[in-house]
């Protein structure tokens, strides 16, 4: 029901009005979800279940947050977060923009090209039109499939932070080698061949971690394992890249 609902949303309201009013249409949804079994650390709303989507994943129907937002939201806030922090963030989802966005102690900038995140730029993420170590903290969440040129993005990603300065990275991925082909131009040849009908690749972890560590990077892999029915409703694995300058 709500992939239908979102979709009939999607065909017949603008999206900048959609933006503006989704909180508001979330807060009425989430009434059918009220409950004590489950907790969306974003929003700080208590579920008696999640938004099962069809691929798997679980949303929050009070602030759309995914399981990927949930797990990136108690990261940044068990870690990262601190006071006069310098935030540079990629295409966020809205749940993880407004929450942010919302906190007054730190200076926070998202930025996405495509028209459909909540922004405050639109930074090529391969020519980033900003100076030179500017930022403590760049987020990169399932952006680097999309893009061809992801060593300059990795470059540029360098460049734009302070020393000590940190990137945190995930992608989808897959065993072995990293796969591309840039022969596969079409929708349909990319939705076949990489997942997604506009990725360009699908990464390995260990190969992506090279990839980082040849532009200067010094890489850790986190691996998370959880509880199918954990409360937070996490991945039950997960794995994120922490990229340190």
């Amino acid at each position: 029901m709500y992939s239908r609902i979102k979709q009939l949303f999607n065909n017949i309201i603008p999206k900048k009005i959609i933006f503006k009013y989704e909180p508001f249409f979330r807060g009425i949804y989430y009434q059918l979800y009220r409950g004590n079994k489950f907790y969306c650390n974003i929003c700080n709303k208590r579920l008696r279940k999640f938004i099962q989507l069809p691929e798997g994943d679980k949303l929050c129907p009070n602030c759309g947050s995914s399981s990927r937002d949930r797990r990136l939201w108690k990261l940044l806030h068990s870690e990262f977060l601190k006071n006069n922090i310098e935030i540079l963030d990629f295409s966020p989802s809205r749940s993880i923009y407004r929450a942010l966005k919302k906190n007054n102690l730190i200076s926070y900038t998202a930025t996405d090209l495509s028209g459909n995140f909540l922004s405050d730029k639109n930074y090529d993420i391969t020519d980033i039109e900003a100076n030179d170590e500017i930022f403590d903290l760049a987020i990169c969440f399932h952006v680097l499939e999309h893009i061809e040129n992801d060593i300059k993005a990795m470059n540029e990603l360098y460049r734009i932070l302070r020393d000590k300065g940190i990137c945190i990275v995930q992608t989808p991925y897959k065993d072995g080698e990293i796969f591309e082909d840039f022969s596969v131009n079409t929708e349909e040849g990319r939705l076949k061949y990489f997942g997604q009908k506009d990725h360009v690749r699908i990464y390995s972890v260990n190969a992506l971690k090279e990839r980082l560590a040849n532009c200067g990077f010094n890489v850790d892999i986190r691996k998370y394992k959880e509880a199918s029915e954990n409360v937070n409703g996490f991945e039950s694995e997960e794995t994120i890249l922490i990229c340190n300058k």
